[in-house]
């Protein structure tokens, strides 16, 4: 059975359609912070994600109409924000270190508060604003945006092992960024 989207801003939407810009105004207040927060995790610098989500915010005000409605806006809002904070991050050329010899066949392992005890969402958000970009990016692609491995490797234009290796040492990185600030922070 095939359920269909209810988009409960289908009005506004529509007036956004029709280049109302008080209707663009609600949707920006409606989604701004959930997309920033998207575009940061991806770019790690506050004013390339504040770059990241007014380019989103006008590409997709400026292709509505290829909107559809078959998935929730917010959805097909995000997609836009994460092609954007890609497209940012390999343009700027930063320290991405995609690891293409050396790949390693990594098995994932669940991490969680069991077993890494004692850290809070302000002390992880810091840690990971000190990875490298790609493994940022992996890590954040893989863990809050919900994408598999192989749509990773598809996304980014690497293999799957190389998502899965970056994936893997973003954070073991993580991991000793966050020993040392509980050790001595």
């Amino acid at each position: 059975m095939k359920t269909s989207s209810v988009n409960i801003h289908a009005d506004l939407i529509e007036r956004c359609r029709e280049n109302d810009s008080a209707a663009q105004f609600e949707i920006y207040k409606l989604y701004n912070k959930a997309m920033f927060n998207t575009a940061l995790r991806i770019t790690g610098e506050q004013p390339d994600a504040e770059d990241v989500l007014q380019e989103a915010f006008v590409s997709a005000f400026q292709n509505l109409n290829s909107y559809r409605a078959d998935a929730a806006f917010g959805a097909w809002l995000k997609k836009i924000v994460i092609n954007k904070a890609l497209n940012h991050v390999q343009k700027s050329k930063r320290d991405l270190m995609i690891a293409n010899e050396n790949e390693l066949d990594v098995e994932e392992t669940a991490w969680t508060e069991e077993t890494e005890p004692g850290y809070t969402v302000d002390s992880i958000k810091r840690a990971m604003n000190n990875l490298p970009t790609g493994f940022r990016t992996v890590l954040s692609l893989y863990l809050f945006e919900g994408y598999d491995h192989k749509e990773i490797s598809e996304i980014l234009n690497i293999s799957e092992s190389t998502s899965k290796t970056q994936y893997k040492r973003a954070k073991d990185k993580l991991k000793t960024i966050l020993k040392t600030e509980v050790n001595y922070g």
